[in-house]
């Protein structure tokens, strides 16, 4: 029997966004007592302040600078996973940018694709919380990565997703992967069947809501 839950929006806001619904259908992660199913990839602090997703994936394609990762965890209400390197930065500053982010209050630490394993192991050996590692395509080292001191994997491969997620879950039944779960309902599920245990979630930007908002406004007077 499906349970009712009560909910309260107010008036002001009320019209925050929400992520799908059936992103919630996947099991979750639990990090540190909590468990997440959904992940909004935004650096946008009045998105990220105006969302309903269990946690933060902050990557962006620019150098990592503590002072932006710092801004994010200081706003967000949730859990935050900030990128800390593996295309312009890697090496030692990767690894430094993972012990700030620690120390800021990041859940988790994000790397690109191009970091090399040994680089997830010396962020390993220097932080606490997960390292979570992208991955892009099927062809991708997973297995030196995971054998590096991964604890989670993060595949964004576009379109084909589902069939990246499916491939890792038959090679390992147990490794907690988040991934990206594509702009429908149905690539969100096809991505969950395929063995995802939470979903990243792109929101619109800024910019398409308030062209909603300025031509609802341009309609009104």
């Amino acid at each position: 029997m499906k349970k009712e839950i009560p909910s309260y929006t107010g008036t002001l806001r009320s019209h925050s966004l929400n992520v799908p619904s059936c992103i919630y259908k996947c099991s979750g992660i639990c990090v540190f007592g909590r468990r997440i199913k959904s992940l909004v990839f935004s650096t946008d602090v009045a998105i990220i302040k105006n969302i309903n997703t269990d946690a933060v994936i902050a990557v962006y394609p620019f150098t990592p600078q503590a002072l932006i990762s710092q801004a994010i965890i200081t706003v967000s209400d949730v859990p935050v996973f900030v990128g800390v390197g593996g295309g312009l930065t890697s090496g030692e500053r990767s690894i430094r940018l993972a012990t700030v982010a620690e120390n800021q209050g990041a859940y988790g630490v994000v790397v690109n694709a191009p970091l090399s394993p040994q680089v997830i192991t010396g962020i390993k050996k220097s932080v606490e919380i997960p390292v979570i590692a992208t991955i892009v395509s099927a062809s991708q080292d997973i297995d030196e990565r995971l054998a590096a001191g991964a604890d989670i994997l993060n595949v964004s491969s576009a379109a084909k997703t589902p069939e990246v997620v499916a491939g890792i879950r038959k090679r390992h039944p147990n490794v907690p992967i988040i991934a990206t779960g594509g702009p429908t309902d149905e690539t969100i599920m096809a991505t969950i069947q395929a063995g995802a245990n939470a979903i990243t979630y792109t929101p619109p930007s800024i910019g398409e809501l308030l062209a909603k908002t300025m031509q609802n406004y341009r309609e009104t007077f």
